[in-house]
């Protein structure tokens, strides 16, 4: 199989022309056109729904390729069973515990002390497209959400680049195809062949990447310019702050224990979280993420099951803004939360933010479903987030980044399928 030699570009050999030079260069002009130009930086916008939908082109197919590839060369179903179960365990482990830690310490801040909000007709419907929305996450409870696992066919699943769905398909498939035997040879070479041009598809897409994000930074700008955040700039530092103690304590101990060096596993990713940071979308890395995974000692079969999964299953930067904030509106709104409130509203975000991934706007509408379980906090105070959800979404999408770049290594580590000589040495190197 060549998905590692194809997904990972040759070592350059001046790394100050790399896509993580572009990309920073493209993000510094995208903030002077937004500033300098309003006008021409809205027309940008395009660039990156242009590059974001080239890699949703690409990625569904590329991770059904991977996820099969990996079951098949697993040798056997009880050793994927054991690495779905080991997964699933870390987690609910982890979800769940960063939004308890999430909801003690904003209990402690007190991120909405100060803030006087009172809903307005305007407000209620500023947010009406994002409360409608979460019916997507919230009605049919547990069993929805099981149903919503299966596609209603491939294609589907495909059209909609719904990554549960297709993690679901080709798990199915990829079991089954190892089962059968001599007669599947034609397809696990097919396979292994699709693999190979997928990922250099993706590779000539990720070149365009300078371009999407001067786009995304650009439009942004001029959008909501610097003052947008000033209201709120207390609950933004406080989020960044978090994620920040996150990433360095949770993770980096994570790593640690796992016999890696945290600082050079964030500057082997470096070019993935600028890309992360300046789109707010994590699905433009993935296939770099899991071909950097395997390159650095992670068994393929944990990188080509985990990393997707981890994609709906381990949202942690969302758990922990989901904590703070439900407190922070809670406050905002002068909301009284008994502990009985409390927890039904935790057990929603845990069980809503298993589907969010790909729901547009997904942060404000998980958060829509969450309040549906303290329906005394006013849906119309989401419109306080709605304006700084993308200066929130930076930090929020390069902690869900590094917290599903973490786990393979974890679950690695636990399955004894790790290389850690060939990580020390390939960080580095990087």
């Amino acid at each position: 199989m060549t998905v590692t030699q194809e997904a990972t570009p040759p070592a350059r050999k001046s790394p100050r022309f790399g896509v993580f030079s572009q990309v920073a260069v493209a993000t510094a002009l995208g903030l002077l056109a937004g500033l300098l130009d309003p006008a021409f930086a809205e027309q940008t916008r395009w660039l990156s729904a242009l590059f974001l939908r080239l890699i949703v082109m690409a990625v569904g197919p590329l991770l059904f390729c991977i996820i099969v590839t990996g079951i098949v060369s697993a040798g056997s179903l009880r050793t994927v069973g054991r690495l779905g179960l080991r997964a699933l365990l870390y987690f609910e482990v982890m979800t769940t515990a960063v939004l308890l830690l999430a909801v003690g310490a904003a209990l402690l801040i007190h991120p909405g002390a100060g803030v006087d909000f009172h809903a307005t007709e305007a407000d209620a419907q500023a947010v009406a497209s994002f409360a409608g929305n979460a019916h997507l996450l919230h009605n049919g409870g547990v069993s929805g959400f099981l149903l919503a696992l299966v596609p209603r066919s491939p294609v589907s699943a495909f059209a909609d680049a719904n990554i549960l769905q297709i993690l679901v398909f080709a798990i199915l498939f990829g079991c089954c195809l190892a089962q059968i035997g001599p007669a599947g040879a034609p397809l696990i070479k097919l396979t292994d062949s699709l693999t190979a041009l997928f990922s250099r598809m993706m590779r000539y897409i990720i070149t365009t990447a300078p371009l999407g994000v001067f786009g995304a930074v650009a439009s942004t700008t001029a959008q909501y310019g610097l003052e947008a955040i000033e209201s709120l700039a207390a609950f933004v530092l406080i989020y960044c702050v978090a994620i920040t103690v996150f990433m360095v304590v949770v993770l980096g101990g994570c790593l640690l224990a796992c016999g890696i060096n945290p600082l050079r596993f964030m500057r082997y990713l470096r070019e993935e979280i600028v890309i992360v940071a300046a789109t707010t979308s994590s699905d433009s890395v993935l296939p770099s993420v899991m071909a950097k995974l395997e390159r650095m000692g992670v068994s393929r079969q944990v990188v080509g099951l985990v990393t997707p999964a981890g994609y709906s299953f381990n949202l942690d930067a969302l758990s922990i803004y989901l904590g703070f904030a439900v407190v922070f509106l809670a406050e905002a709104t002068h909301t009284p939360l008994g502990w009985g409130q409390m927890f039904a509203m935790l057990a929603t975000a845990l069980i809503t933010s298993k589907g969010a991934h790909g729901v547009p706007g997904v942060a404000i509408v998980v958060l829509a479903a969450t309040l549906g379980a303290a329906p005394s906090i006013p849906v119309a105070s989401l419109v306080l987030l709605l304006a700084v959800d993308w200066f929130v979404g930076i930090p929020r999408s390069v902690g869900n980044l590094i917290g599903n770049c973490v786990a393979p290594v974890v679950i690695a580590a636990w399955e004894g399928a790790l290389d850690r000589e060939q990580a020390r040495r390939t960080l580095a190197n990087s």
